[in-house]
Order: C-alpha cells, then structure tokens, then sequence
C-alpha cells in the first residue's frame, strides 16, 4: 500500500512538473517568422516541384502542416510585409502598393490614387505587441515599409517599429553582390559587400547569430536552467529578398540546374533554381541552430512568401512558372495572391500534414497574439487567429470567411487596377478601369479560366455586393479620372 502511495505521488509531481513546463512553453515558445521575396505557389519540391531542390523546406513541411491555399494580402510586396506586421489589409493602411511604384497607363481611363507609400510609424506592429510581452525582437533582411523621402527612414525603419536587434538591407536590395546592410539605425552600416558574400548567405549568418544570441541569454539566465523554457522568449522575422530578380545565383549552385535544363524542355530557369537552393540551404543552417540549441521543442517556425512568383520577364529572363494558376505577381488572379506556407513546431504541432483550408497574411497577427497571451489587439485588425486550425488542420472545416483584395494600380508585372473577393469556392474579381465583373469555382476551376458571371448572376451580385461594402467600410481609395485620357483617341471603350 505504501508502495503504491509513494508511486502515485511520484506520477502527480512529474505531471504537475509536465504541465507547468508545458504551460510556459505554450505561453511564451520562440517564433521564427521566414519570408522569402516572390516565391511563387509551386516553386518547392514539396509543392511538386521537379526542377528544384529544397531538400530542408520539404523536411520543415514534413515536420510540420503544409498550406495549399494560403494568402498574400498584395500581389506585390511591401503592403503584404505590413500585414504581416499590422494584421490589417492593405486597403485600410492606404498602403496599396509596393514602395516607390508609380506606374501609369496614359491611355487607361483611370490613374492611381494618392497612397501612403510607407506604413505610418503610428502603427502598432506584431514586434511592439511581442516586446510588450517580454520578448526580444529581431528584423533581419528586406524591411520596404519605409518612406523614400529623405529622413523617414529613422522613425519608419525596423528600430522604431519595435525590433531589438535589426539588421536591415540598405543599399542595392537587388544585387547580391554589392549591397549593404544597416545595424540598429539608418546611420550605422554594419557590412558592405564587394562581391565576396552572397547576401542570401549573410543574411542567414545574422539569424544565426541573433538565436545563438538570445540561446546565450537564456543560460546566463539563473532563473532558467532548461534552454526550452524560455523566461525570455525571442520573436526572429527573417526576411529574405531571395529569390526576387535580379536572378544573380552562387556560381557552385548553378551547373546542376544547368545540366537539369533541356531534361524539362527549357521550363523552367536555372539561375531561380540557384538561387532558391541557398534561400533553402539558409533555412536548414536556422532549423540546425535551433536544434544545436536545444530551442526546437519551444519554437513555432513559420514559412511563407510576400506575393506569388513571377511569370514574365523582368530585369532578365522570365524566373518561374505558377501553373496551373492565372497570371503571376501584380495580379490579383491566383497567380499572384496565392503562395506556399509551412508552419512547424516540434512536439506541438501535427506533422506531415497537408491542409486545403484559406487563410491571409492578415492572420499572422491575432494568430500569435492568441499563441503568446496577447488578448489586446490594437483597434481595426482585420485578420482572424487562425491557431485552431494550425493545431488541427485535419479537423478544422473548409473556410467560408470572405477576403478580400484591393489594388488600385498599375504593376510592374503588367497587373491592371482591380479588387477581388473570395467566399467558400467562388472567387469574384473587378476590372476598375471597365467595371467588369468575373466569377470563378476555384475547386473546379484552379486556371480561373472559366469566367461564370452571366451563368450565375445571383452569385455575382451577390460578391459584387460583398467587395463594394467592404471598399467602403475600409474608405478604400479607388483609382481616379485620368485628365488626360481620350476615348476618342485610344479607341477604348
């Protein structure tokens, strides 16, 4: 009898010690956020890709829950990255395009709007909540939320949106060769390359250098013995600006994917191929520190993109292909909103699991508030937390929740004024130069080739409606009369 007294006591100490420890890891596990530059839908192996190799992304999908239709907020970066931050669409920040575009089609009838071609310092971002909340904050990579106006960059820059340790691309953010790198201020340059390190690479090594960092703290922590039980938990957004052209590749990652070339009749490009070998070999050498660490069992690592790949030829050869989807970056068709996401977390998370369930770069946001005890969300959040469904992808229901799209511009990548809204299966998009409404069955029709507005006009009343009072809620700006445009001239109607 007192055998088993002893015994009992025993197993209620270890699980009371279990959910205590348990408990501090849910409440405060690290994240580690690993964004990379128009990364297109199908560009992992994982996705089924079978011109790349990215050996340590398909591990991380294996190891964690695989989203095929997650979303960017934009076709194009720098609004997408304020989601991210802000949990807030893109129209209600007024920050609609990325930073510095201004195209125009003079023979259009409209012209873009007067945006905001920064995201407003007065904004609360996801570091400012996390630093709130104890933990330190790191910002490593492509930031392009920052005004080109002379000065801004002080109050716009990562140090004054609530990152710690920032280590941020200064000059030349397309060349990766011959860039810079700022530390902690727009004054302070930490590296300046010549044409020696490859900035996918660099920018790695300062992910590894911030975890090892806060891995350090945490040991000189007497309160902590134990590295997974984090007393001071670190959020790491690692922004990559690979692969987005230029297509400049390592020279030891290029001959295979040379030799690999005719093998798929010229389909897809081997310097993209390099290049997101390196952007994967970087997220391996993360994965590795964080196990060399010890951190694995309290970390949330997630993966995604800023807007779907490009699909036309920009500053050199067309980079990659997002078949079967419509159109590419600066679209507003699947092409350009829809992109790979990989969530992972030992321990906690399901594994090798594929999930069809919708979600929007708005919903980072609320998602980790929910995770980290954060129950005060700044005022007009659009995203919704999407944490029950990254602990049960398998069990959580298809998604009836609206979203929603407003580009108002003219995009590099040939993309014309439009918005869209999807609900369910249906996906409704609207020309704003014509008023044109298309109608698609994504389950039925992934290409959004089969235009269904005249064969379902309730249907499309009905998101029409849906788009038009959500614009308005929002005060979205919409593109304006071009003074200059001449209908009798352009022949357009």
């Amino acid at each position: 009898m007192k055998l088993k007294i002893v015994i009992n006591v025993c197993l209620i100490a270890w699980w009371a010690t279990t959910l205590s420890v348990f408990g501090q890891q849910s409440t405060k596990p690290n994240i580690v956020f690993i964004l990379a530059d128009d990364l297109g839908w199908k560009d992992l192996s994982c996705y089924g890709n079978p011109f790349h190799e990215t050996p340590n992304l398909d591990k991380l999908a294996q190891n964690g829950v695989r989203f095929t239709q997650a979303y960017a907020a934009c076709p194009v970066c720098s609004p997408t990255r304020a989601s991210i931050l802000t949990g807030k669409y893109p129209a209600r920040l007024r920050l609609t395009n990325y930073i510095a575009g201004n195209r125009v089609d003079k023979a259009s009838p409209v012209i873009p709007p007067k945006w905001e071609a920064q995201l407003d310092e007065k904004e609360t971002t996801l570091a400012e909540l996390l630093k709130d909340k104890g933990y330190t904050t790191g910002m490593i990579g492509k930031w392009h939320l920052q005004s080109k106006e002379a000065g801004k960059l002080q109050t716009q820059g990562p140090w004054a949106q609530g990152f710690d340790y920032s280590r941020m691309i200064g000059k030349n953010g397309l060349d990766y060769y011959n860039y810079s790198v700022l530390k902690d201020s727009p004054q302070q340059t930490d590296y300046e390359d010549k044409g020696t390190t490859y900035l996918t690479d660099k920018l790695t090594d300062y992910g590894v250098e911030f975890i090892r960092q806060n891995a350090q703290n945490r040991m000189s922590d007497g309160q902590a013995s134990d590295r997974r039980v984090s007393n001071h938990p670190f959020f790491l957004y690692l922004a990559y600006s690979a692969p987005h052209i230029m297509l400049i590749p390592r020279a030891d990652k290029l001959s295979k994917y040379m030799q690999k070339y005719e093998k798929f009749g010229g389909k897809y490009n081997p310097n993209y191929g390099a290049m997101l070998e390196s952007l994967d070999d970087g997220v391996g050498r993360i994965m590795q520190t964080l196990k060399e660490q010890g951190l694995l069992e309290n970390t949330l690592v997630i993966f995604t993109s800023d807007n779907g790949g490009l699909g036309m030829a920009e500053l050199g050869p067309t980079p990659t292909t997002n078949e079967p989807l419509r159109k590419w970056k600066g679209h507003v068709y699947e092409g350009g909103t829809r992109i790979p996401a990989i969530v992972s977390w030992d321990g906690k998370l399901p594994k090798g699991v594929v999930s069809d369930t919708y979600y929007s770069s708005i919903d980072y946001l609320p998602t980790l508030c929910e995770l980290t005890g954060i129950t005060s969300l700044p005022t007009d959040v659009d995203g919704k937390s999407q944490w029950a469904l990254f602990q049960q992808p398998d069990k959580t229901p298809a998604s009836q929740r609206p979203l929603f799209w407003h580009y108002p511009h003219f995009s590099n990548q040939m993309g014309r004024p439009a918005g869209a809204v999807r609900v369910g299966d249906y996906k409704l998009v609207e020309l704003y130069e014509t008023g044109k409404l298309e109608l698609y069955n994504l389950r039925d029709d992934l290409p959004e080739a089969n235009d269904l507005s005249t064969k379902l006009p309730d249907k499309t009343r009905e998101l029409k409606k849906l788009l038009s009072d959500w614009r308005s809620q929002l005060q979205a700006q919409m593109p304006l009369p071009n003074p200059d445009y001449n209908q009798a001239t352009t022949g357009k109607n």
